[in-house]
């Protein structure tokens, strides 16, 4: 990977000094080795012409070879000695020129987004490439080597950090450096960072998340160190595609990049923003989450069809109310407390909830009204009982009269006509009063079979109020998912 990057860095530099003599270089030591080459089957032709000649060659050519080793390179760069000149300033020979530092940065990984706390975790790949001017060496003296290895506490690093991260980085570092001879210094290192992000949930689970890592030095100016990078955010999105390997709950979308320029105590800096661009995947909430709400309306929308009366419906409503109070515990868990608007999903069970709670309500006035009819109607058997009491008692009373007549008149034949007729009136008269209670009783029994005011009140009631709880739910439930599926989380 370094030497790529080190092309790469190479485009960067816009065709400077550096990168042409670099090429001068390559382009020198192709046409070495193929002298080489040419020398080398010369002297098998020779020898196949004159023994001597083949011998003297071949001696020759063994004293002109020499071995070499990274350990000559750096003897040469003094690199065990003079610690302190490559580690301890910046790497220019001139204090009023600036280094140039190169980076890329590519995502491998989206590890976890944790809405609670606001933190986004990744793992990215990090690119750093700077020219050290007390780095050269010529390749033609060490056998052609173009790069070493040396340890990384060995050379000055620039110190490019992360501004959001929260957490040190818990990766291994890569513990070494790679030199070229013209003093490129190239870095690779993979990070896993930890950093803050600032969540839109408001379209919680269809959200677009985009989270910000700021690249910049904490401290070198921008007149001490020059930060570089591609800014082509269609080419940065399609290396990143490359190379991710795993999203968690995240479809990654895009990767972009925006250069900003800072006054920092008197000085600017340079600040690179990258920005990730992704989606969240919600068919697990989907299934584990909405649809078990909408079922929990729907039973509400069943226990309509149930009788108002007794309290099996109320308990019902409670039970489910009940259930989805536990939803909303565990939607809790999810969600941060800092977020500055209300976030859909909370509105959509909470306006579930309301409803479920109103339809409770009606229930219970439902009841209390049917409670009064009823209570109005005992008072009135009361009554009826009383009344069959009193006409029972006027109906011996009658019994005892006629048979007193009876006897009367089996008696007394002889008595006048007028006390007969005056006997016979009273009687009649008992016997029609009698027959107004008889037909009082049977009309009271005919309205203890229909159903009481408050009942009939209570039925209509419950009518419209059906009606309008199923018209009012879907009515809500088309403008929260109309809302909820609008593709404006980005311009929050």
């Amino acid at each position: 990977m370094d030497l790529p990057f080190l092309c790469f860095l190479l485009v960067l530099s816009g065709g400077s000094t550096s990168s042409l003599e670099l090429q001068d270089d390559l382009s020198d030591q192709s046409t070495f080795n193929l002298s080489s080459t040419k020398s080398l089957d010369w002297n098998t032709t020779s020898y196949q012409q004159s023994n001597y000649e083949n011998q003297t060659s071949s001696e020759r050519s063994d004293q002109s070879e020499k071995s070499c080793s990274d350990w000559d390179v750096l003897q040469h760069l003094n690199l065990t000695k003079n610690k302190e000149m490559f580690t301890m300033i910046r790497p220019v020979k001139n204090h009023k020129r600036a280094v140039h530092v190169h980076f890329k940065m590519e995502i491998y990984a989206i590890l976890d987004v944790r809405e609670a706390d606001q933190s986004f975790i990744s793992y990215i790949s990090f690119m750093t490439g700077w020219i050290n001017e007390f780095i050269d060496w010529n390749e033609e003296d060490y056998c052609g080597i173009f790069s070493v290895v040396v340890p990384r506490e060995s050379l000055w690093m620039p110190d490019l950090v992360i501004q959001e991260m929260t957490e040190k980085d818990k990766a291994v570092p890569n513990p070494f450096l790679r030199v070229t001879s013209h003093g490129w210094v190239l870095h690779t290192d993979d990070k896993l960072v930890i950093s803050t992000c600032k969540m839109k949930i408001f379209h919680f689970p269809f959200d677009i998340q985009s989270c910000k890592m700021t690249v910049r030095s904490l401290s070198y100016t921008s007149e001490e160190l020059l930060i570089g990078t591609i800014e082509d955010n269609e080419m940065i999105t399609e290396w990143s595609h490359d190379s991710i390997w795993t999203q968690y709950e995240w479809e990654f979308l895009s990767l972009s990049v925006t250069k900003k320029t800072v006054r920092y105590f008197a000085s600017n800096q340079t600040y690179f923003v990258y920005t990730v661009t992704m989606q969240r995947k919600s068919a697990l909430y989907v299934v584990n989450f909405l649809l078990p709400v909408l079922f929990f309306l729907c039973l509400d929308f069943v226990s309509l069809l149930m009788p108002t009366g007794g309290g099996d419906k109320i308990s019902f409503k409670i039970t489910v109310l009940l259930a989805v109070t536990v939803m909303q515990l565990i939607l809790i868990e999810i969600l941060p407390f800092t977020t500055s608007r209300i976030p859909l999903i909370v509105i959509f069970c909470m306006g579930i909830f309301a409803l479920m709670l109103l339809g409770l309500l009606e229930t219970i006035f439902l009841n209390y009204l049917m409670e009064k009819d009823s209570s109005s109607l005992e008072s009135k058997k009361e009554s009826v009982k009383r009344q069959i009491i009193k006409a029972s008692s006027t109906a011996s009373t009658t019994d005892e009269i006629i048979n007193m007549t009876n006897q009367t008149a089996s008696m007394c034949k002889g008595d006048s006509s007028s006390q007969l007729t005056e006997l016979f009136l009273a009687v009649e008269k008992v016997s029609d009063e009698l027959g107004e209670m008889k037909k009082t009783f049977l009309d009271k029994e005919s309205e203890e079979k229909k159903d009481g005011y408050w009942t009939r009140v209570a039925k209509k009631v419950d009518k419209i109020f059906s009606i309008l709880y199923v018209l009012a739910a879907i009515l809500f439930l088309v403008v929260v998912l109309s809302v909820w599926f609008s593709k404006s989380d980005l311009s929050e």
